[in-house]
């Protein structure tokens, strides 16, 4: 073996570890299925704390980053867009309620 291929797999043994250590076997809860509506709460939660409405999870405090809040609504938007004519009902209802909310949101905070 050269030593190429040694220094390769020395390399590569960290993300072996870090791989492992992602796999869902350490305590923490699952995590919820992947899915439009995940993705989209997702957002939503983050436009939130972009907002100042919900804690940040890293800092636990609250807060504001109105531009970064924006551009996180107007990627929402943008799937919203490029999604017409492929979500069921639900999907088209949900995206549409959590636009409006943080539309209203972004307004009001930004005065």
């Amino acid at each position: 073996m050269s030593d190429d291929n040694q220094d390769h797999k020395a390399s590569a043994a960290p993300n072996e570890a870090a791989a492992k250590g992602m796999s869902g076997t350490s305590a923490s809860p699952p995590l919820p299925a992947l899915n439009f509506a995940t993705f989209i709460f997702s957002l939503n939660s983050s436009a939130l704390v972009q907002l100042g409405m919900m804690d940040d999870p890293l800092t636990g405090k609250k807060t504001q980053n109105l531009p970064l809040a924006k551009q996180t609504i107007d990627v929402i938007s943008m799937l919203e867009e490029k999604t017409r004519g492929n979500l069921d009902a639900n999907e088209e209802t949900m995206i549409k309620n959590i636009l409006y909310d943080l539309r209203i949101l972004y307004v009001k905070e930004k005065g």
